[in-house]
């Protein structure tokens, strides 16, 4: 029996796409679900695409009931993959799935983690400090943004010459080559 993916994401869904890409054809794992916050997410149409269910929900389903929790029981979802999702992950999500959620952050944590420090804002910070790295950590998640056990990280150079453009690529192409690797790596050590 095939071990079951769903993905959480808010915006455009670059990596849960080469997530479903790298699992499409997989005989052990499979993307089951997607699910955003956002019901204008481009993420929903890349899950469309490969004919993955989505799942969109509001602040208060994800924070004051167990209908998230209850979904992804009764879908038999075995791992949850953080993919640019922006909302803190509550206790009763966190204890259901306890070693088995991961994120992705588009730095070397522990530097330029924290709330509000995603996407375009991870990329600034690190420019205006004068990095001469920037790099990208996956990690377990735990009840705090960036904080949970690092799992892997690589790093790449920033040129003096690079621009926020550059510098989001650079980082993007290191999260399409590492994310479903790792990813893939975990959920197979995953006992059902």
């Amino acid at each position: 029996m095939k071990k079951r993916i769903a993905i959480f994401a808010s915006g455009s869904g670059s990596n849960a796409q080469k997530l479903m890409e790298h699992f499409k054809r997989s005989n052990e794992i499979e993307i089951s679900l997607v699910l955003t916050n956002n019901a204008d997410a481009y993420v929903l149409q890349r899950a469309d695409n490969f004919e993955i269910p989505t799942h969109i929900f509001d602040r208060n389903e994800f924070y004051q009931t167990d209908e998230v929790v209850d979904l992804l029981k009764n879908l038999e979802i075995d791992f949850i993959v953080l993919a640019g999702f922006l909302w803190l992950i509550p206790k009763n999500l966190i204890h259901a799935y306890p070693g088995r959620m991961v994120n992705i952050h588009p730095a070397i944590l522990p530097k330029f983690g924290g709330k509000g420090m995603y996407g375009d804002h991870v990329h600034q910070a690190v420019m205006a400090a004068g990095e001469a790295e920037g790099g990208i950590t996956i990690h377990y998640v735990d009840e705090n943004y960036d904080e949970g056990e690092y799992i892997y990280q690589a790093r790449y150079r920033i040129d003096k010459n690079d621009n926020l453009e550059m510098v989001k690529f650079k980082g993007q192409q290191l999260e399409h080559q590492h994310y479903p690797r790792v990813v893939e790596s975990l959920v197979k050590k995953i006992t059902k």
